[in-house]
C-alpha cells in the first residue's frame, strides 16, 4: 500500500479541492510513493502522536487539523509544531490532514454532529453546491425545553460543561451547527430559522443574540473529534484487507482541560 492510495480514498470522500483558501489540507510530510504498513488516525498531529505511530508500527498519520497550518519560519524542537515535524521526518512518517475539506463535504464534520444529536430533515447551512458547504441545520424528533436541548448537546458531544447565551423560553426543535470555530455562521443560523446554534470558540460578544435564539459553545475539540472515526471508516471500507495492518488506535487528546 502506498501513501497516494490512502490519500485517494480520503479525497474521494473529502476532495482537497473543497478546502478554503486559507487552509492547508493535504499531504504535510512524506512522499505519495512512500510504502504504508499501518495508519494512525488522530485529531491533531503532535510529537506524542508521532511517537505513538512509531511504537505501533504505523508509517502514516491521518489527522483532521493540519500539522503545518501557517508558514513555518523556523523548526525548533522546543516548539510543539517543530517537534512534531522533526519527529515525523526522522521517523519516516507521512502526515496527511483533511480539515476544511472534511468540514464541507457531505457526511463530514457538521453532518456527523447532526447524526449524534439524532436530527431529522438535515440540510446544509451555508451551501456552496449540491450538499456541500459549512454547517448544517435540522430538527429534533420533537420539541424540548431549552435546558433539555442543552443536556442533549452535552451528552452527545461528551463535554462536562458548555457555555450558552440565556436559555430561550420557547421549546427547541430546530438546531443549526458547525464544527470548530463557527461564529461566522451565526447569522446564517438565524436566517435558517434555528432556535439554537452549536459550535466552538464563541467569544464574549457573540453571546448577545436576538430573542428566541441562543448559541451553545460545546468546545472546538468536542464538536469535531468524531470526524477522526469517520476518516478511519472510509479507509476500512475502501481497503478491507488492510484492516489487519492498520492501527485501531485513534490518537485524540483535547488540549483544553476542565477543572
Amino acid at each position: 500500500m502506498k501513501v497516494r492510495e490512502i490519500i485517494a480514498a480520503i479525497e474521494e470522500f473529502a476532495p482537497a479541492a473543497l478546502q478554503e483558501e486559507y487552509d492547508n489540507t493535504g499531504l504535510q510530510i512524506g512522499s505519495p510513493e512512500q510504502e504504508v504498513h499501518g495508519v494512525l488516525f488522530g485529531f491533531d498531529c503532535t510529537e506524542a502522536l508521532v511517537k505513538e505511530a512509531l511504537d505501533r508500527g504505523c508509517d502514516m498519520i491521518v489527522t483532521h487539523h493540519p500539522l503545518i497550518y501557517h508558514p513555518l519560519r523556523n523548526i525548533y524542537p522546543s516548539d510543539p509544531t517543530g517537534a512534531a515535524v522533526i519527529a515525523a521526518i526522522k521517523g519516516g512518517v507521512a502526515v496527511y490532514a483533511s480539515h476544511t475539506a472534511a468540514d464541507k463535504t457531505p457526511d463530514g464534520v457538521s453532518w456527523t454532529m447532526a447524526r449524534k444529536l439524532g436530527l431529522e430533515n438535515v440540510r446544509v447551512l451555508a451551501p456552496e453546491g449540491s450538499g456541500i458547504g459549512f454547517g448544517v441545520v435540522g430538527d429534533l424528533p420533537q420539541a424540548v425545553p431549552a435546558a433539555e436541548a442543552v443536556a442533549l448537546v452535552k451528552k452527545a458531544f461528551g463535554t462536562p460543561v458548555v457555555r450558552t447565551s440565556p436559555l430561550i423560553k420557547e421549546p427547541v426543535r430546530t438546531l443549526a451547527m458547525c464544527g470548530g470555530s463557527g461564529t461566522s455562521l451565526i447569522s446564517k443560523a438565524i436566517e435558517a430559522g434555528a432556535q439554537m446554534y452549536i459550535c466552538g470558540d464563541i467569544s464574549y460578544h457573540w453571546f448577545f443574540v436576538p430573542e428566541g435564539f441562543m448559541v451553545v459553545d460545546t468546545g472546538h475539540f468536542e464538536s469535531e473529534v468524531e470526524i477522526v472515526r469517520v476518516l478511519l471508516s472510509v479507509i476500512r471500507k475502501k481497503f478491507p484487507n488492510f484492516v489487519s495492518l492498520m492501527s485501531d488506535c485513534i490518537g485524540t487528546a483535547n488540549p483544553v482541560n476542565y477543572l
